[in-house]
């Protein structure tokens, strides 16, 4: 079999660890040191489905706003810009500039250079921050962090998944937006949460790559008012 090979490395600001992505052939890997591999390029199913469940439930938005916290590989990225207009907005909220370089570089030509549509804003730093900063501003936030509420990386993203973080992804959004949130797994807990702030949550099961691969947890959580 064809070995990996290292291509880069960054630290995940915040004492995160240290980020390393591999190819092999067509094939990327990005794993954190000591812990595995957070994401591979021929498994991505769960991702598109974060951006296409997301995209379906913003049918009556002419001109929608997404704030996609996380870039990962592109591919949620991506899988929104082929389901959003020419007037949609995208902003990207990416904590690693690394990964960012990676997406312009070797990972984006993967997913067709999604980075270079001109509906894209790319904002390196905290996505809790932006959120924090902003209020009726989003018809969807997008959140792909840390591999859900029980997170590898960061002890800083568990804001981000508790009742001050959905605090105020919910000031965030525009009136019947959408909070997505994908999850390597069921967080009883974390959907209690959601409900407590006031969200209406549908809590959807989907797949890693197609009919196949691990069941990844994905809540779309609405503001009603």
């Amino acid at each position: 079999m064809t070995p990996w090979i290292l291509l880069d490395s960054a630290d995940v600001p915040g004492n995160g660890g240290e980020l390393r992505l591999y190819q092999r052939g067509d094939e990327f890997s990005i794993k954190i040191v000591g812990r595995g591999e957070l994401m591979n390029s021929r498994v991505h199913g769960s991702e598109d489905a974060l951006a296409e469940h997301t995209c379906a439930r913003l049918v009556d938005s002419v001109q929608p706003r997404l704030l996609i916290g996380g870039l990962g590989m592109g591919f949620t990225l991506a899988a929104a810009l082929r389901q959003l207009g020419d007037q949609a907005q995208v902003v990207v909220a990416e904590l690693v500039p690394a990964v960012v370089a990676w997406n312009r570089g070797a990972l984006g030509e993967r997913v067709g250079h999604p980075l270079q549509d001109p509906r894209v804003t790319v904002r390196e730093g905290d996505v809790a921050e932006i959120i924090k900063a902003e209020q009726y501003a989003y018809d969807a936030i997008l959140l792909d962090v840390d591999n859900g509420p029980e997170g590898l990386t960061r002890k800083k993203n568990d804001w981000l998944y508790g009742v001050n973080g959905l605090n105020a992804a919910y000031a965030a959004l525009r009136p019947q937006g959408v909070l997505a949130v994908w999850s390597a797994g069921p967080d009883r807990d974390f959907l209690q949460r959601l409900r407590k702030v006031g969200f209406e949550v549908d809590e959807v099961r989907v797949r890693a790559h197609g009919s196949k691969g691990a069941r990844h947890i994905i809540w779309f959580a609405r503001r009603v008012v």
